[in-house]
Order: C-alpha cells, then sequence, then structure tokens
C-alpha cells in the first residue's frame, strides 16, 4: 500500500490521451525522481474528432503545457471562436436566432442584469445582445484580438476551432520532443491484474508486457481498460439525450478569401441539429442526431441539403455514439478520461473540456502512493459524477424548450425525458431568473450566464414583474448597459476580421512576449 506510483501508462491517443500525457508530464517534467509517462498508441485505430470545437479554457491548458498559439493557429488550422449561434431552435423560423457568447453577461457576477432586462421596457434588444458586446462582435465578423494581443490573451472571450487531427499530431510532437514522454506505437491485446483488482500490466502485440503503477484508459468508445478490463458499468442517458448518430463532411470554400465565422453555427434539423464550424480552407459539418427518429439515408440527404449544391463536400462520414458514462471514472489504479469515461453529444463542445478538466485534477491531486489512491478515486469520481449530471442538464435544456412540431422535438418535451433536477430549475426560473445561488458549487462547468443565454434566447418566461424588489441597484444596472455599450463600439472599431487576423498570424506569428 506504500508503494510509490512511478510509472503511468497511457492506453490510447488521439487528443485525450496526448492531453493527458502532456499535463501529467509536464506537472512532473522539472521534479527528481518524478513518474515517468509512457504512451501506447495503435496505428489502426483512428481518431474519432467528435467536433472541432473547444472552450476557453484550453487557453490555460495550452499555456501550461508550452505550446505557443502561433504553433496552434499555423500547425491546426485553427481559427477563433466566440460562441455559438443557435438557428431553427425554437420554431425553425428565419428569424429564430440566438447566440450563446463566450463573455459572461457584463457585471457578473457583481450583479444580475437578467432583471433589469426583463423589467425594463426601453431596453430593446435580444439578452445576449443588451448583456454582452460579444454577439455583435460575431455578427461583423470581427476577430477577438488583435495582431499585437499576447498569445492566449483577449479582448473578447475566445476558444478555437481546430482540425482535430492535426491538433492530436502537434500534442504528440510536444509530448516526444519537449517533455520526454515515453512513446509505444503497438496494439493492446491482453489486460493483466492481480489479485487486489488493479492493472499491472497491459500486453501489446509486438512490445510484450508494459508494466505499470497508474493506467489512463484513453482509448476512446471500447474502454478496454476501464470498461473491459475492469468491468465498469455503461449509465446510458439515451433516455435523456435522443442523439446516437452523426453524418460529417468537410465543405471547401467558394473562394480562399471568404469569410470565418467566428463562432460555432448550430441549426435545427427535424430529427436533431448540424454543427458547421469555419476553418481557414474548409467548414467542418456534421448532423447530429437520433437513429429513432431518422435514419442514416434521411439524415445524409438533410445535411445535403444544408451544404447546397454551389459546395462539394469530401465523402460523407457516419459515426455512432451512446449518450452516457461510466458508473465512475476511477476504479483501483485506472484512470479513464475522453471518450472511455463516457460521450454525450456535440452540442457546446463540452468532450475536450471533460478531457482538460479530469487531465488537469488528476495532475493536481496525483496520488503519491497506493495508499493515497482510494481518496484520490473517491473525489475524483464524486467530482465527475456530478459534473455529468449539471452538463445532461444544461444540454436537455436546449431540447425541453423548443416549440418545434416534429416528432423529435415533442419526444424532447416529454417530461419522463427530462431529469427531475432540471425540471425543479425550470420551476424555479419561472419566478426569478438564474443567479449564482443555483451553481453554488465550484465542480459547475456552465455557470448562470450560460443557462440565461439559452432560457431567454430561446424565449423563456420569467415572471420578472414579481422580482420587482430585486431592483435594488438600478443606477449600478444602467452603468454597466452603458459599458456594454461603450465596449461594443471600440471594439468594433479597432478588432480586425476573423480571417484577416488568422492570415497575419499564418504569415508573422504573434509577437514574442
Amino acid at each position: 500500500m506504500n508503494k510509490s506510483v512511478h510509472n503511468i501508462v497511457i492506453v490510447g491517443g488521439g487528443t485525450s490521451g496526448w492531453i493527458s500525457a502532456a499535463i501529467l508530464a509536464k506537472k512532473f517534467a522539472s521534479i527528481q525522481g518524478a513518474p515517468k509517462v509512457t504512451l501506447i498508441e495503435s496505428k489502426n485505430v483512428p481518431t474519432v474528432g467528435v467536433g472541432e470545437g473547444t472552450w476557453p479554457t484550453m487557453r490555460n491548458t495550452l499555456k501550461r503545457i508550452g505550446i505557443t498559439e502561433t504553433d496552434l493557429i499555423t500547425q491546426c488550422d485553427a481559427t477563433f471562436k466566440q460562441a455559438s449561434k443557435f438557428e431553427g431552435w425554437v420554431t425553425g423560423d428565419k428569424s429564430d436566432v440566438y447566440f450563446h457568447p463566450f463573455n459572461s453577461t457584463k457585471g457578473y457576477p457583481r450583479i444580475n442584469l437578467a432583471n433589469f432586462w426583463g423589467q425594463d421596457s426601453a431596453i430593446d434588444a435580444s439578452f445576449s445582445r443588451a448583456v454582452s458586446c460579444q454577439e455583435s462582435l460575431c455578427e461583423q465578423g470581427l476577430a477577438p484580438k488583435l495582431i499585437s494581443t499576447a498569445e492566449y490573451k483577449d479582448l473578447a472571450n475566445y476558444g478555437y476551432h481546430l482540425d482535430a487531427v492535426k491538433f492530436a499530431s502537434l500534442l504528440k510532437k510536444h509530448c516526444l520532443t519537449k517533455l520526454n514522454v515515453k512513446h509505444i506505437e503497438d496494439q493492446v491485446v491482453d489486460v493483466k491484474t492481480c489479485i487486489a483488482g488493479n492493472i499491472s500490466a497491459v500486453v501489446t502485440q509486438h512490445h510484450q508486457t508494459v508494466q505499470g503503477d497508474l493506467f489512463i484508459d484513453c482509448s476512446g468508445f471500447s474502454s478496454i481498460l476501464l470498461g473491459k478490463a475492469l468491468d465498469v458499468p455503461f449509465i446510458s442517458k439515451q433516455h435523456i439525450l435522443f442523439n446516437d448518430s452523426a453524418i460529417t463532411a468537410h465543405v471547401p470554400y467558394a473562394s480562399e478569401d471568404q469569410s470565418i465565422p467566428c463562432f460555432t453555427r448550430s441549426s435545427a434539423q427535424p430529427a436533431g441539429w448540424i454543427w458547421d464550424i469555419g476553418l481557414p480552407h474548409r467548414r467542418g459539418v456534421g448532423y447530429v442526431y437520433s437513429s429513432q427518429h431518422c435514419s442514416d439515408t434521411q439524415a445524409k440527404k438533410q445535411l445535403q441539403m444544408y451544404i447546397g449544391t454551389q459546395s462539394v463536400p469530401t465523402e460523407f462520414r457516419k459515426i455512432s455514439f451512446k449518450a452516457g458514462h461510466r458508473e465512475v471514472s476511477w476504479k483501483n489504479n485506472c484512470v479513464a478520461i475522453g471518450l472511455s469515461a463516457g460521450f454525450l453529444e456535440p452540442l457546446e463542445a463540452s468532450a475536450l473540456m471533460f478531457v482538460e478538466t479530469a487531465a488537469t485534477m488528476l495532475a493536481d491531486q496525483f496520488p503519491a502512493t497506493y495508499e493515497s489512491m482510494p481518496s484520490c478515486a473517491k473525489r475524483f469520481n464524486h467530482a465527475f459524477i456530478y459534473r455529468w449530471h449539471r452538463v445532461i442538464d444544461f444540454l436537455k435544456l436546449h431540447y425541453v424548450l423548443s416549440q418545434r412540431s416534429e416528432q423529435y422535438w415533442r419526444d424532447n418535451r416529454e417530461a419522463s425525458s427530462i431529469p427531475s433536477s432540471l425540471q425543479a430549475l425550470l420551476e424555479d426560473w419561472k419566478h426569478m431568473p438564474p443567479s449564482d445561488i443555483d451553481f453554488a458549487s465550484q465542480l459547475d462547468l456552465f455557470r448562470a450566464p450560460s443557462y440565461q443565454y439559452v432560457l431567454y434566447g430561446m424565449g423563456f418566461k420569467t415572471n420578472f414583474a414579481a422580482a420587482k424588489h430585486t431592483l435594488d441597484n438600478s443606477e449600478l444596472a444602467n452603468k454597466f448597459f452603458d459599458l456594454r455599450q461603450q465596449e461594443q463600439q471600440k471594439l468594433s472599431i479597432r478588432l480586425p476580421k476573423h480571417r484577416e487576423l488568422i492570415d497575419k498570424i499564418h504569415q508573422y506569428g504573434f509577437m514574442e512576449i
């Protein structure tokens, strides 16, 4: 039990494997006698690459492991993402549009502007436009920073769109050349366990036995360590989140200088939704749908109609997945990170965020010995069970507020498919807007502003008139509304077009600070 953890073995590459390797190897890089990291990946397992969007958290992750923003942009065909734009989610009409910006509502958390927006009849603007300048920046096609802005700093909050395969390659190169990660290219064919139930070693096809003290399962949906070897059950959430399929394609631009949207476009469809992501030389599009409500043929036809006849996509690709997560992410001396731990759906790009969060928590609370491992696992599992549940609530929120008439959307509104925790929150929000009281835990990944953007973007009705007692600081609220307007005007003049900035980064790179 007092045995030290010297050898970390990661099974599986891709973004989850190499992000985990980088975060752990960077933590231990300057520590004498620290654990060594070995990553085993099979060249026969393709990268799933579901979704090509990240959260702003990725900036801290890349800075932490030592990858420059210039390298990310130039080597991964990355662009900036400031928001998600939802089209057709409420009624399907052409005017049915709202934004979920990465910027928090102005003044948050000092003041909750939702109350003032809802009760001030003089504010003639959508909720996101009233409380954040980012909707306007997106509509103008502006970037979130200047070429002279320091790497990973911003003038408006942002994450990235990127080529997932090239991103994994950049991470791999960085791990092997800068972080001393040992790499074995081989296929795991067997897993050895000891009497105590811990994994003692994995057996590969050509390198025979690889021993370790802590094993990280990044083997994707197959979950060969946590799921198969340790028999941790998969908890399906298909009764809540219906989508289980996606058909994807790469779509070339009509011209080399075509503008690049600085947001993810999410367009509602009869049995799901289509993502549309702009990279420098192409768009990544995909129809996410429920196979119970739509056939593959119908989905492909719907995606082709969305793309139109002017653009000819590359070969269509079908991806199948199950919404849900493992009962626990950490059992004995095995931690699952990425798809091996669970996956919900591409909406709101939470997959890479879960990878970052899990790898960071593991590094920050790394078990020094086997004796400390159970308490580390208990904290880790508590955190991620909570996070799975709350993210499921947030994703489901997008579906339950729709007024669309197709069977898929009607089924999503059935009470039996809505978690009781979300039902309780929706009942509360009829009388007051979401606030920090609803998200008191540090484990909450989506905070009150995100819920407000979706709620009021989709026309949810809060009885603001009954909450007049909350308007105890109108002067401060008006100050923040004015500041938002001033910020928008200044940034609209100062910021470059998105493609203009991307082209400059490719030509010059960011200045070294």
